[in-house]
């Protein structure tokens, strides 16, 4: 969830309006352009040099993340921040560094549905790759495989919103820096219930489950799922006309948001099954209307979504139970921001004591 100024949502929204009157077919941008070229990386020099400043100077916090929890262990879910590089830093690469699969599944927040009606189904785009600083990225053939085996109510088709949506592009230069044939199913998913989310996590497990038996992949090292997600959306100002500083913004208030965060990220934690996938959505979501915020993950429908899939997936492949490992959480104050302005890089939205985002990082094996 960024905010930016009305400008330039004016000018993308307006790009959107007029590309959808335009009457071409899906996907006749072959490569899906980049939407967000100050907070994330563009260019290789960019992404080399991002990586290398992480080492440099978050070096301690990269290794603090990662020692002891995920060495050994194969990873086939993980859940990602997406916000600046500035801000994020090594939790990036602390999550991206456990993905060995060469096919990934990337569930996203879609932050601008309401402003174009979206909502009950999940979205796919029609673009055969996507831009990366290391050359274009593909979108997997097995997009269309598992399109062509879901119900029709449940998913449609739409490039307008996925080419002002920023949550998965910013995983790709780290997805990318990992492993340069990396290949791609972007999915976002807009508001829904939970009960609504059950009914198409389910279609969708069953159809990635047919085309990965039928190639004879194993998850965790053939294909995986990385969802996306920024944690809480803290403060009083810059929010547009909104206040989410629940506890205050003084440091007792922001202790009292990060013990909370720390509350939600436990129900993502351990053993994974769909209670506890619905705990999150009750300490995220209002209990009234999916629609609006409990507290202000932005990924309140793609972590749930994404854990449910995965979920439903492993039992249809009868595996041991999925266990949820946190390597990692941050927000935007504490600890040193990686410089960027050198880079032609910077920074979307402040960071401050009246206006933070938390980072949560987990992945399950």
């Amino acid at each position: 969830m960024k905010f930016r100024s009305f400008s330039l949502w004016f000018v993308i929204l307006s790009s959107v309006i007029f590309t959808s009157c335009q009457h071409k077919e899906p996907g006749y941008l072959s490569v899906r352009p980049l939407i967000d070229t100050v907070g994330f990386a563009q260019y290789r020099w960019q992404m080399d040099s991002i990586m290398e400043r992480i080492d440099r100077l978050q070096h301690d916090c990269l290794m603090s993340s990662v020692e002891g929890k995920s060495q050994n262990k194969i990873c086939k879910v993980a859940i990602s921040p997406h916000d600046d590089y500035t801000y994020v830093g090594y939790l990036y690469p602390a999550v991206m560094r456990n993905i060995k699969a060469r096919t990934v599944f990337l569930f996203g927040v879609a932050h601008k549905a309401r402003l174009l009606n979206l909502e009950n189904k999940i979205i796919f785009d029609s673009f055969a790759y996507w831009k990366g600083p290391y050359g274009k990225v593909k979108v997997s053939d097995v997009r269309n495989e598992i399109i062509g085996d879901l119900p029709a109510d449940i998913f449609q088709m739409n490039d307008s919103i996925q080419k002002t949506e920023h949550s998965l592009e910013a995983l790709i230069p780290f997805l990318q820096h990992h492993n340069h044939n990396v290949e791609i199913v972007p999915i976002l998913v807009p508001y829904m219930s939970f009960e609504r989310m059950k009914q198409i996590a389910g279609p969708l497990a069953k159809a990635i489950d047919r085309v990965v038996v039928k190639k004879g992949w194993n998850w965790g090292t053939d294909y995986a799922f990385v969802i996306s997600t920024d944690a809480v959306h803290y403060g009083d100002e810059d929010w547009g006309d909104k206040n989410f500083a629940w506890f205050g913004t003084d440091s007792l208030g922001y202790r009292k948001a990060v013990e909370h965060e720390h509350e939600i990220i436990a129900t993502l934690s351990g053993v994974l099954e769909s209670d506890k996938i619905k705990s999150f959505t009750e300490l995220t979501v209002q209990d009234t209307n999916f629609r609006e915020y409990k507290w202000t993950w932005c990924g309140r429908y793609s972590v749930p979504l994404g854990l449910l899939a995965a979920c439903y997936l492993n039992d249809l492949q009868k595996g041991k139970h999925l266990e949820g490992l946190p390597i990692g959480y941050s927000t935007s104050i504490d600890h040193i921001q990686i410089p960027v302005e050198d880079l032609r890089m910077g920074a979307t939205a402040p960071a401050n004591m009246r206006h933070w985002v938390g980072y949560a990082a987990l992945i399950y094996y």
